[in-house]
């Protein structure tokens, strides 16, 4: 059933109504019909399950027929710190971190980052990278659209992840796997996780050592060098399922 993202204002009392972007994939790319049905969300934890009325030139009117509470969230906010890789790696990284669950995306220029965006270059791959996580969200049956950051600086970084709970950094340096166990059994029941992950060539150890001053704990993921769009997948799908093991 296809899934739609639609401001809270656009719910009403046993209806509810499309505009925008999604009326034209509506009528011309899915091509639906009055009396097919579709899911959509406000992103406060309810989905709505709706049939379409009737497919108007600028507006489908829904009506409502069942109201349930979101479950596909994960009980715990896992924030990805990620350090700006190379060309569009962001974009993969992005779309499979909110298929994981991920709660928000935080992109970070870090000392080893080859990629320099300028302030008008940057606001335009924030608004690109904010519609490829609204599509992830809703291919994966997301109940939010997670938040895509500004590029923010690594001491930015640090100062976001003071309001989490906890937070770890991967670092191939770090190989105590037993040590690395015991945090993840010990954060899983944590109300929120930042996750840092640096770029190709990985954090420089000023970095990381900055990291760890700030109460960032370090991990390891295994023996072999990972990428930096594979590092944060990884982590994020362990984290993932040791989460919802515990329901």
């Amino acid at each position: 059933m296809y899934r739609f993202f639609v401001p809270a204002e656009q719910i009403f009392d046993g209806f509810a109504e499309i505009v925008g972007d999604d009326v034209n994939h509506i009528r011309n790319v899915l091509r639906m019909e009055n009396g097919e049905k579709v899911v959509i969300s406000c992103g406060q934890g309810i989905d709505y399950y709706c049939i379409i009325k009737d497919v108007q030139a600028q507006c489908v009117v829904l009506d409502i027929v069942e109201e349930t509470p979101v479950t596909t969230e994960l009980p715990v906010k896992l924030v990805l710190f990620q350090a700006l890789p190379k060309a569009d790696k962001m974009e993969l990284i992005i779309q499979k971190a909110i298929e994981l669950g991920a709660y928000e995306v935080v992109p970070v220029r870090t000392k080893r980052s080859v990629v320099k965006l300028d302030e008008k270059k940057a606001a335009k791959k924030q608004q690109r990278w904010q519609a490829i996580a609204e599509a992830a969200a809703k291919q994966s049956g997301r109940g939010i659209v997670p938040q895509i950051h500004e590029v923010v600086s690594f001491s930015e970084a640090l100062s976001m992840a003071k309001e989490l709970a906890v937070g770890v950094i991967p670092y191939e340096l770090y190989d105590d796997m037993e040590q690395t166990t015991e945090v993840l059994e010990q954060i899983c029941d944590k109300e929120s996780i930042g996750i840092f992950i640096g770029p190709e060539g990985g954090f420089e150890r000023g970095e990381v050592e900055k990291a760890m001053e700030a109460g960032i704990q370090p991990i390891s993921l295994g023996k072999r060098i990972l990428r930096t769009e594979t590092a944060g997948l990884a982590i994020l799908s362990v984290l993932m399922f040791r989460i919802e093991s515990q329901k």
